[in-house]
């Protein structure tokens, strides 16, 4: 039997081990999915591992996703309900498609939520048999790497049953990401391969006599003037839908305008028989302000927009991975008319992750997992520093690199062992942005390999005494004693399997001038999980999927948030393998990271609570735009110049804390007494016990706003002070009483006496002799904003939560308190750093959270360089200065 026979015959054991499962009233215990696969194993004859093929079905019988949220234009003339009254529509496409889904062992459940999803964003378009000029736009908001192509790929096949026949699916800036996407079309919508080599029904195309769709690009080519002009085709002249899959370049979109306007439009320069469908996969990519002038956002946004208006029928969707959109935020990425074009006026979709998603909230944010996660870099900067230049000397690898390379080669021969040898595995190297440097890095990772590959190859057969002696064999222990004991394996056992790891290793350099391709699916076809260690920069950061992702390493420090959160390669799912998953990253980066992922959570969360106060697209855009982290976003180009800038800013929901502190003994004396003066007359309130401290409700605002006013906080702070107070001002008369929270650890009967708050250790790191920027930039620990709040007022909180399908955690989160207790809270803390027992400083530290629903209640500020690299650190790794561009 060959090769692809034998996957074929795993996906089907599985699929119908799925489906067998799914028959039963209540979930299956694992003893009885084991028992259900032996009993399968003997009908099908299936030699397989059923271990690998038991981990699959218990975690898809237990795989789920909500429905997402949308935001609509309520005043637009459009019934979303004409996709359930064309009754003749046959869903041909989507039925293969939804098909397709289950052979590749989707679990039947989510692949009817995401059908049932689809339909919902189908509905959002315009019926395409409708009559007259019209256009939509929409905005559909997911996750990084959580399933964005597969929702996509399932509109686009109801678009095409609708009667949609000219469909366009921009993937990014990257040749590489591009060929990525067009592989998926050809396999869910197309359903024959377009490399013209092979063009051999594959995916959709396998189920009996399929209507393939016509495609003017393939693998190996984007659509090109030379395309175009040797084709000579017109759209007419196709009886099936059409799909061109296409970068996000100047020159890819003017050839195609060209060839639309050219063969294609008629005596008044449009074409009108023809429903058209774009589809912007990664809607922030070319959208940052850049000098690479084929991927500037202004000519890239402007040429979509001339195609769009060459079609008097035609619906346009930006997919995005964070409700951070460009859209929203950055109006230099448009000039005026493009953005009134694109800007999503119809409809803004805020897609769920499936419960198994490995994302944010697992790598950053929930304290258990990120401790297990995340690998903080200390050694990187003597090595190659963030602001290192093109032509800098690379002598040597950091020894943490080395160190992750080591975890990566254990991790590969546990999975081995777990039976998921066929699986890939990656590991994900980016520490530079220049191309010449990462031919370097792969140049001593390839030598390193090479030593470890030799060192094995000796010793892993030998007694441990023997083999002990080896560097590299005892890198590889250390690294399994630290990270992967627990992992149901002996490192005896471990150490035998490690000579396989390197059958099918091979080490890549991902990159726009690169000529090797990461092409998982020549291993797939062959029967074999590749092992892969990529290495690049911009290529790896948008977009591109690096299977089975097990470790990754990057040490950059760009703050630009489109492309920060698309440099998270390492979300996505890891069934089998998430326990042994490791994400290294500077301690910066991980601050930045954890706030980020935090205030990207709450976004999505006020996207359910503007559905229900009935607010349109419009008004979450500006919301957006007002929201006091989209200025870290957008600002630095503008302030790279040194010009100062004025913002308006919305707290509507937020918390913000003091998290860079004073570190001089006066001023955090001076703000102790401060607190004690303050708690001493109860606030003007009465004070009552909690949990963790003190209570006192409905103080009087304006002795807030006082008291804020005296603390001192660090320069670095002092706009963060006045924005908090210009906001109390600004609320006053809505909010007249407010509560606050006095966060207390230890001896309460003496801190109650002495009214001085029992001090909460904070890591030490990040502390100067000037100031202490405080991890995951958090001074309250999570829960604190639930002190305090009644039984009624909690019970809310937990039906708030219960409503929010975008809620991540199985508990209410901090936000979900803040609507419910409907009024300014003021915490007030004492910490103290951790770890450095020379430093014994009792540090005060403050925050303010706001009640949720005042999204048209702004106030302005002014904001400057200075400023901004005091909130977000350093400008040095700018996006502009990557090398990593298609031509």
């Amino acid at each position: 039997m060959n090769t692809i026979n034998h996957m074929e015959m795993d996906k089907g054991f599985v699929s119908s081990l799925i489906a067998a499962l799914l028959r039963k009233s209540d979930p299956p215990t694992k003893e009885e999915v084991e028992a259900k696969a032996k009993q399968l194993a003997v009908v099908f004859d299936y030699e397989g591992d059923l271990r690998s093929a038991i981990e699959e079905a218990m975690v898809a019988i237990d795989t789920r996703m909500g429905a997402g949220v949308s935001l609509v234009n309520i005043e637009a003339n459009h019934d979303d309900e004409w996709v359930y009254k064309r009754t003749e529509i046959e869903w041909t496409y989507s039925d293969a498609y939804e098909k397709y889904l289950i052979s590749e062992k989707w679990q039947p459940t989510l692949v009817r939520s995401l059908s049932d999803v689809g339909l919902k964003i189908l509905s959002h378009l315009q019926d395409p048999t409708s009559d007259g000029s019209w256009n939509r736009r929409g905005l559909v908001i997911g996750h990084v790497q959580s399933g964005k192509t597969a929702n996509y790929m399932g509109v686009i096949a109801k678009a095409a049953d609708a009667g949609y026949k000219f469909i366009i699916v921009i993937a990014g800036i990257h040749n590489n990401l591009r060929k990525q996407t067009q592989e998926r079309v050809d396999e869910g919508f197309i359903g024959r391969s377009s490399d013209p080599e092979n063009r051999v029904p594959i995916g959709v195309g396998t189920y009996g006599k399929f209507p393939h769709p016509a495609t003017l690009t393939n693998i190996n080519e984007d659509f090109n003037k030379n395309t175009a002009a040797k084709s000579g085709w017109k759209i007419n002249d196709f009886s099936k839908p059409i799909i061109l899959v296409i970068k996000k370049n100047v020159t890819t979109l003017d050839a195609l305008h060209k060839w639309l306007k050219e063969l294609n439009a008629k005596g008044d320069g449009r074409i009108s028989d023809v429903p058209m469908l774009l589809i912007d996969d990664e809607a922030d990519n070319a959208s940052i302000n850049t000098n690479k002038e084929d991927v500037s956002p202004t000519r890239t946004n402007s040429m979509i927009r001339r195609i769009l208006g060459l079609f008097e029928k035609s619906c346009y969707v930006g997919y995005t991975a964070t409700p951070f959109a460009n859209i929203f935020i950055n109006p230099e990425a448009y000039d005026e008319d493009v953005r009134e074009e694109l800007f999503p006026r119809d409809f803004i979709y805020s897609l769920d992750a499936p419960n198994t998603y490995f994302g944010p909230e697992k790598v950053f944010l929930d304290e258990k997992s990120s401790a297990r996660i995340l690998c903080p870099i200390n050694d990187c900067e003597k090595y190659l520093p963030f602001s290192h230049k093109k032509d800098d000397a690379l002598l040597e690898l950091p020894p943490s690199l080395y160190a992750a390379f080591d975890q990566f080669i254990v991790a590969r021969a546990i999975r081995n062992l777990r039976g998921q040898e066929k699986k890939h595995c990656s590991m994900l190297i980016n520490i530079s942005r220049f191309m010449a440097t990462q031919k370097v890095v792969r140049d001593f990772v390839s030598l390193r390999e090479k030593r470890i590959r030799e060192a094995v190859k000796a010793n892993y057969m030998m007694p441990e005494e023997v083999s002990n002696k080896n560097e590299y064999m005892n890198g590889l222990k250390s690294a399994f004693d630290k990270e992967f004991s627990d992992c149901g394996f002996e490192w005896h056992t471990v150490k035998k399997a490690l000579n396989s790891v390197f059958d099918h290793l091979r080490i890549y350099v991902i990159n726009s001038k690169s000529d090797e391709v990461l092409d998982y699916k020549k291993y797939e076809r062959d029967g074999i999980g590749l092992t892969a260690v990529a290495i690049g920069g911009l290529s790896l950061s948008r977009g591109l999927t690096i299977e089975g992702l097990t470790i990754s390493y990057m040490y950059r420090n760009t703050k630009m948030y489109d492309t920060l959160m698309q440099m998270g390669r390492w979300f996505g799912y890891r069934l089998g393998f998430e326990d042994l998953c490791r994400v290294h990253l500077p301690q910066e980066s991980i601050d930045w990271y954890s706030y980020i992922a935090n205030a990207s959570d709450e976004l999505r969360l006020q996207i359910t609570r503007m559905r229900r106060d009935k607010m349109s697209p419009k008004d979450f855009g500006l919301y957006v735009q007002a929201h006091p982290d989209s200025l870290l976003i957008t600002a630095a180009n503008k302030m790279r110049s040194g010009k100062k800038i004025i913002v308006k800013q919305n707290l509507t929901g937020k918390l913000v804390e003091s998290t860079l502190l004073p570190t001089k003994s006066p001023v955090n004396q001076f703000n102790d007494e401060l607190i004690e003066e303050f708690w001493r007359r109860g606030f003007g309130g009465k004070v009552a016990a909690t949990d963790k401290g003190w209570f006192i409700q409905d103080v009087a605002t304006s002795e807030i706003e006082k008291f804020i006013t005296r603390f001192k906080v660090h320069k670095g702070f002092e706009l963060q002070k006045a924005l908090l107070l210009q906001y109390l001002a600004a609320i006053t008369d809505r909010f007249g009483l407010s509560d606050v929270l006095l966060i207390s650890i230890g001896d309460t009967t003496s801190a109650e006496s002495t009214y001085r708050l029992g001090t909460q250790q904070r890591k030490f790191e990040n502390f100067t002799t000037d100031s202490w920027r405080l991890n995951g930039y958090r001074v309250a620990s999570r829960g604190d904003e639930a002190l305090g709040l009644g039984e009624a007022e909690l019970a809310q909180a937990v039906n708030e939560a219960s409503k929010d399908t975008s809620n991540t955690g199985a508990n209410p989160a901090d936000y979900h308190f803040r609507i419910a207790r409907n009024k300014p809270l003021l915490m007030l803390h004492a910490l103290c750093p951790k770890g450095n027992e020379s430093i014994d400083q009792r540090i005060p530290a403050f925050g303010v959270s706001f009640p949720g629903g005042l999204f048209g209640t702004e106030v302005e500020i002014v904001a400057n360089k200075v400023w901004l690299e005091q909130m977000a650190g350093s400008l040095n790794d700018d996006p502009d200065d990557e090398d990593d561009y298609d031509e």
